[in-house]
C-alpha cells in the first residue's frame, strides 16, 4: 500500500467516529420526538452512550492486538459498527437506542485503537505526528460535512436513514481494508496472553510518566470538545434560534481545526511536537477564557461564538495529534496496549467530563465556556507535571517509516 492510500484509509477509519457523532446533531429533536424522550438534556445520551462504548472497550482490543495482530480485529470492529448501525436504525425506544449506540461505539473502539497502533507500527516520533496530522485533515472532512449530511437526510426522509448511511459507508471501508491493508504488527512485538505479560504491558504504560500525563491531558481537552458536541444543538436551536445555519457554522469552525492540522503536518518535524503543542495549548486557554468572559457578561451571540470557537479549535488541532504522538513515543513495543489505554483514558474520561458539562446546560453558553476554560487549565497543569515543569522542549525523535513508503 502506498503512502497516500495508507493515509486515506486510516483517515476513513477514523472518520467513522466523527460521522457517528456529528451526523446525529441536527436530528436529535426528531429522534427525541420519535422515541418519546422526555427532556432535551436526556437526548444527550444518544451521543454519550456511543462515546462510553467507544472508550470503555479499548482495553480489550489493545491486549488482543498485541497478541493476534491488527488486521483481523480491525475488520471485526468495523463489522460490529455496521451491524449496530442497522440496529440503531430500527430502535423504538431510548433504551434500545442506548444499547445499539453503546455497542456501535464498542465496534468503533477497535478502529480507534488499531488505527493508532497501525500508524505507530509504521512510524515514530515527529514522522508519526506528521502522518497523524495528514490523516486528521481527511478525518476532519467528516465533522465539516456530517451535520449537513444529517440535515439533508432528515429534510427528505426520516432520521433512521442516517444510520443506514453509516452502515453503508462502514461496509465499504470494511471491504477496502480487507483487500488492501497488510498486517502491520512486527513479529518480534507479538506478545502472549499470559496474565503476567498483560499486567507488565499495562504497568509499562501506566508508569511511563510522559505517556500517562499526556493521556490525562487529552482527556480534559476532549471533555471540553464533547461538552460542545452535547450542547451545541441546544445552543443553536434554543438560544441563538438559528437551526438552519447550525450545520454551516459547525462546518466553518471545524475547518479551522483542519487548517491547523495541515499546518502541523508542515511544521512539526522542524519545530518538534512539544514546541508546537505546548504553545497551542496556551492559545486554547486564551480563547477559552475570552469565550467564557463574553458569555458571562451576556454578550454571547452567533458571531462571538463562531470567532471564539474557531480560535479554540484551531489550537485544539495543533494540540491533539501531537499529544497523542508524544504519549505513544515511548510505547512502541506495547503499541496496542498503549493506544488502548490512551483511548480509554482520553475518550471515556472525555465523555464523562463532556456529559457533565452538557448536563449543566441552562439556556446560556456559560456552562459550556466555563468547561472549556477549566479543562484547558487542568490539561496545562498535568502537562507541567509530566514534563517536570518544563515546556516547549524535550526529546524529539524523527522516526523512520516501515512497511509503507512515501
Amino acid at each position: 500500500m502506498g503512502f497516500k492510500q495508507f493515509v486515506a484509509l486510516i483517515a476513513s477509519l477514523m472518520a467513522l467516529n466523527a460521522l457517528a457523532i456529528d451526523s446525529m446533531l441536527p436530528a436529535l429533536p426528531h429522534i427525541g420526538a420519535s422515541l418519546h424522550i422526555a427532556t432535551d438534556n436526556e437526548r444527550q445520551w444518544i451521543i454519550t452512550a456511543y462515546l462510553l462504548g467507544l472508550g470503555s472497550t479499548q482495553f480489550v482490543y489493545g491486549t488482543l492486538a498485541d497478541r493476534f495482530g491488527r488486521k483481523k480485529l480491525l475488520l471485526l470492529g468495523v463489522a460490529m459498527y455496521a451491524f449496530f448501525s442497522v440496529l440503531a436504525a430500527f430502535a423504538d425506544s431510548l433504551q434500545t437506542m442506548i444499547i445499539a449506540r453503546a455497542l456501535q461505539g464498542a465496534g468503533a473502539a477497535a478502529v480507534q485503537v488499531l488505527s493508532i497502533s497501525i500508524v505507530r507500527d509504521c512510524y515514530s516520533g515527529a514522522r508519526m505526528a506528521r502522518v497523524m496530522s495528514l490523516t486528521f485533515i481527511v478525518f476532519l472532512a467528516a465533522p465539516i460535512l456530517a451535520p449537513s449530511m444529517g440535515q439533508a437526510i432528515i429534510s427528505v426522509t426520516e432520521w433512521r436513514w442516517i444510520f443506514g448511511v453509516l452502515a453503508l459507508f462502514s461496509a465499504s471501508v470494511l471491504v477496502w481494508a480487507g483487500v488492501r491493508l497488510p498486517e502491520t504488527m512486527h513479529a518480534e512485538d507479538r506478545r502472549t496472553l499470559s496474565l503476567s505479560r498483560i499486567l507488565q504491558a499495562f504497568k509499562t504504560v501506566l508508569t511511563t510518566r510522559v505517556s500517562i500525563g499526556y493521556m490525562l491531558a487529552m482527556a480534559f481537552l476532549f471533555g471540553g470538545l464533547f461538552g460542545f458536541i452535547n450542547s451545541v444543538q441546544q445552543l443553536f436551536f434554543d438560544v441563538f434560534h438559528a437551526p438552519t445555519i447550525f450545520p454551516i457554522i459547525f462546518g466553518v469552525v471545524a475547518i479551522f481545526m483542519a487548517l491547523s492540522s495541515f499546518l502541523n503536518s508542515k511544521i512539526v518535524e522542524r519545530l518538534g511536537a512539544r514546541s508546537v503543542s505546548h504553545r497551542a495549548l496556551i492559545g486554547y486557554i486564551f480563547f477559552a477564557t475570552l469565550h467564557f468572559m463574553v458569555a458571562l457578561t451576556g454578550h454571547e451571540n452567533i458571531v462571538t461564538f463562531t470567532v471564539c470557537q474557531a480560535g479554540m479549535l484551531f489550537c485544539f488541532g495543533l494540540v491533539v495529534s501531537n499529544f497523542g504522538s508524544i504519549a505513544m513515543e515511548p510505547l512502541g513495543h506495547v503499541a496496542g496496549t498503549g493506544s488502548s489505554v490512551q483511548g480509554f483514558i482520553s475518550i471515556s474520561g472525555g465523555a464523562t467530563i463532556g456529559f457533565l458539562i452538557g448536563q449543566c446546560f441552562n439556556g446560556t453558553a456559560v456552562p459550556l465556556t466555563a468547561g472549556y476554560m477549566i479543562s484547558g487549565l487542568v490539561a496545562l497543569a498535568i502537562v507541567l507535571i509530566a514534563e517536570r515543569g518544563r515546556l516547549f522542549q524535550g526529546g524529539e525523535s524523527r522516526g523512520e517509516p516501515a512497511l509503507v513508503g512515501e
